[in-house]
């Protein structure tokens, strides 16, 4: 019997970023099976538009031979759906991706929901009225947030992720231990490079030269360098575009990693350091099927510095391996870093501008990585995404003056940081993580958090630990400053600890 003359029938998906097509392919038969051979001939494939250029639906959708339609976040979230759930719909506001694509221009659900490990699928029937030859709709490249329908629910209760040391000063009046920016930055000459770039803002940014900058900077051909608006940008860049099953974050560590793949939709796992460890880190405690692995080198905020052949034992073929580096410019020499190697399989190495240089407000790093790799992160970004500025800033950091100053630096912190850890360690209260190698420390003290608001009525912010994961209320993290600074926070912390109102006993 010729297809026109047999019902439409309608398959939604929603998937996974990286899914196979022969998961999705599976699904489908599954639930086609479900509707029966008389329910009629399938169309179409419908998804989220965010979706539509996904390697395992576009691949399903050619085996059967039919396009693939896309519909925004906003048309899907105007149709009801009988079996939804509360992830996709904090995700992208609908309860189910699957019945709404399926039900846009259909009239009736022959089958609800089903769910595979990474996809979820419905069958619906078209309308009568409705068009029986669909065509893709002009699905833009991925851009926006994506949504997963999991096997299981993606918990959000634990620590805010999205809190940062900045909350901590913000409007206020405080000398600032909360935020790892070195003081006394941007330094004169920089501000006027960058100055001098604000005469170009009405020609569109070239990344060109801040991009050779940085290869030559690393030795590295330029098609494995990626510039980024900040290291934030390319953990979003990363959740978004590279496939992960089951990606996994080595804590404590900086949690916007984490935050960004949840925002993608994946489910993710810890893997929890542990202080009586040194929060040192056993390459065995990351699970072997993990397929992509991140942490951080010198470590926010255990400020631990990893062995670079510990990193090396995580990295193997079918896994990515994202290291942050956005600290390992403040370690004299860059020991243990990883940034100019090619031999690691599957490396992605990030780095920041911002911490060294006290550019977090142009927002400028880069990612190094192989040039396939680096190819799906551009592919994730929107046309210039670095600014003007942030790109001159960019060339002028990768100069050998530059290099030498962030040097210096570098040696001055650890200095300074010998300063506060010869402090702090005549506080029998307080433990401190040690050996620290970034420009700060993590310490522990009962009543951590009365003691941070006692600073505070002194005129000094510190970082709250417990919104890292693997942390708790007893943890806080202290920039280092010069040696007058933290003369005049040891003397706060002195009177922080002496005014803690006693605790009732029985």
């Amino acid at each position: 019997m010729p297809r026109t003359t047999r019902s439409a029938l309608v398959v939604g998906v929603g998937a996974r970023r990286g899914v196979r097509a022969d998961e999705v392919l599976e699904l489908i038969r599954t639930t086609l099976d479900e509707a029966g051979p008389a329910a009629g001939d399938v169309v179409e494939l419908a998804t989220l538009d965010t979706r539509a250029d996904e390697p395992g639906i576009v691949g399903a959708a050619a085996h059967l031979g039919v396009p693939v339609r896309s519909y925004t976040a906003g048309e899907l979230a105007g149709v009801a759906v009988p079996s939804p759930s509360a992830a996709p719909r904090a995700a992208v506001g609908t309860g189910s991706v699957a019945e709404a694509a399926a039900l846009v221009d259909a009239g009736e659900l022959l089958v609800p929901k089903r769910k595979s490990a990474s996809v979820t699928c419905a069958v619906a029937r078209r309308r009568p009225s409705a068009e029986t030859s669909a065509s893709t709709n002009g699905a833009e490249p991925f851009t926006i947030t994506a949504m997963l329908p999991p096997t299981k629910h993606i918990e959000s209760a634990g620590p805010d992720l999205r809190h940062h040391g900045d909350a901590e000063v913000r409007g206020l009046d405080l000398t600032d231990l909360a935020v790892n920016v070195r003081t006394g930055t941007p330094p004169d000459w920089l501000r006027q490079r960058i100055a001098a770039s604000l005469g170009s803002l009405a020609a569109y940014p070239d990344g060109r030269p801040a991009r050779a900058a940085v290869a030559g900077r690393h030795g590295l051909p330029e098609e494995r360098v990626l510039l980024t608006a900040g290291a934030a940008e390319a953990f979003v860049l990363i959740a978004r575009a590279l496939p992960a099953r089951r990606p996994v974050v080595v804590h404590p560590q900086f949690t916007e990693p984490e935050a960004a793949l949840r925002a993608a939709g994946h489910e993710v796992g810890r893997v929890l350091l542990r202080p009586e460890d040194g929060f040192r880190l056993d390459p065995a405690a990351v699970p072997e099927d993990a397929d992509l692995v991140v942490v951080g080198n010198p470590t926010n905020p255990t400020s631990v510095l990893h062995p670079a052949g510990a990193l090396e034992q995580l990295a193997r073929p079918g896994r990515t391996l994202v290291v942050d580096e956005a600290f390992m410019d403040a370690v004299p020499g860059e020991r243990e870093a990883l940034c100019g190697r090619t031999d690691v399989p599957g490396l992605v190495v990030l780095r920041s501008l911002t911490k060294t240089w006290g550019l977090a407000g142009l927002r400028i790093g880069y990612v190094l990585a192989e040039p396939a790799t680096i190819g799906l992160l551009q592919e994730a970004q929107p046309l210039w995404p670095v600014s003007s500025p942030a790109l001159a800033a960019a060339e002028a950091c990768m100069e050998p003056r530059a290099l030498v100053e962030a040097a210096d630096a570098a040696d001055r912190i650890a200095v300074d940081r010998a300063h506060l850890l010869a402090g702090l360690a005549e506080f029998s209260e307080v433990e401190v993580v040690e050996p620290a190698a970034g420009p700060f420390v993590l310490l522990r003290l009962e009543r951590a958090d009365e003691v941070r608001h006692l600073l505070r009525s002194r005129g000094f912010a510190a970082r709250r630990g417990d919104t890292f994961p693997g942390l708790g209320s007893e943890w806080l993290r202290l920039a280092v400053r010069d040696r007058v600074t933290t003369n005049r926070f040891l003397q706060a912390l002195d009177l922080a600890l002496q005014g803690l109102p006693r605790r009732a006993v029985g």
